[in-house]
C-alpha cells in the first residue's frame, strides 16, 4: 500500500498506492514538516503548555520533530492524533528519520508507533501522547486545543477530509488565539477556512511550494 521513497533532504516519505500522492514533499520532508508544522505553527503558540491535534499521524514525522522541540523549549505538550490509515510498522522500521534525530528522542519515535491505539501514555514528565484510529470526520472534540497540524492527503484526493463543517469543528475546538497550520494554499482550503470563522494568512513555503496557510481563532 505504502512505498517507501527517499527526499532531497535525504529523510525518507511514502507513496500512497490508495491516494496516489506522496506524505511528504519530495523536495525535504523533514525540512517541509518543519516549516509548516514547528516554524509556522509550534513556534507561534504563545504558551509554553500546548494542546496538539494533529489531522492525519501518517509517518509520525510531526509528532517526533514537535517532541524535538518540546526538549529543546521545555515546553508541556499534551499531543494527540488521529488517523484511519495507519502506515504498517514493518514499512515505519525502514524510515529513515532517526539519522536525523537527536539521541534522546530515536527510542521515542519506535514508541508512538509501537505503543497501543486509542490509549494515552506519558513520554515524558512534559509529553503525552494518543494516537486515535477513526475517521476524522466522525470525531468529536471532548476538549478544547491550542494548535492544529492539518495534515491530511490533498483536497482532489481526499476532499471530505477539507469540507468547511469540518473547519467549522476544529474552529469551535480551538482556544481563543488558536491556530491550524496546513501545506495546502489552495483558494478551496482558504475559503473554507474563512467561512468557519479563521482568520487566514497565506505563508511562504518549503522550498518547492510557493505558499502554505497559518489560519488562527481571535
Amino acid at each position: 500500500m505504502n512505498e517507501i521513497i527517499k527526499t532531497d533532504d535525504g529523510s525518507n516519505t511514502l507513496f500512497s498506492k490508495k491516494f496516489n500522492e506522496q506524505y511528504h514533499s519530495t523536495f525535504g520532508a523533514i525540512q517541509e514538516s518543519n516549516h509548516i508544522f514547528i516554524h509556522a505553527g509550534l513556534n507561534h503558540c504563545q504558551n509554553s503548555s500546548i494542546r496538539i491535534f494533529e489531522v492525519g499521524f501518517g509517518t509520525g514525522l510531526n509528532t517526533i520533530l514537535t517532541y524535538a522541540e518540546s526538549i529543546k523549549k521545555n515546553l508541556t505538550i499534551e499531543y494527540t492524533a488521529i488517523e484511519l490509515y495507519p502506515v504498517e510498522l514493518n514499512i515505519v522500521n525502514q524510515l529513515n528519520y532517526l539519522e536525523f534525530l537527536p539521541e534522546e528522542s530515536k527510542n521515542i519515535f519506535k514508541l508512538f508507533h509501537s505503543c497501543n491505539w486509542d490509549e494515552k501514555i506519558k513520554i515524558s514528565e512534559n509529553f503525552s501522547f494518543q494516537k486515535i484510529e477513526s475517521d476524522f470526520n466522525k470525531y468529536n472534540f471532548s476538549q478544547k486545543i491550542d494548535l492544529i497540524y492539518f495534515d491530511a492527503f490533498a483536497p482532489e484526493k481526499q476532499p471530505d477530509m477539507w469540507r468547511v463543517e469540518n473547519f467549522i469543528k476544529l474552529f469551535n475546538s480551538l482556544n481563543k488565539n488558536g491556530i491550524l497550520t496546513t501545506y495546502s494554499s489552495k483558494g478551496l482550503v482558504k475559503n473554507n477556512l474563512r467561512q468557519a470563522g479563521f482568520l487566514v494568512k497565506r505563508l511562504p513555503g518549503p522550498p518547492g511550494k510557493r505558499h502554505i496557510l497559518r489560519a488562527t481563532k481571535e
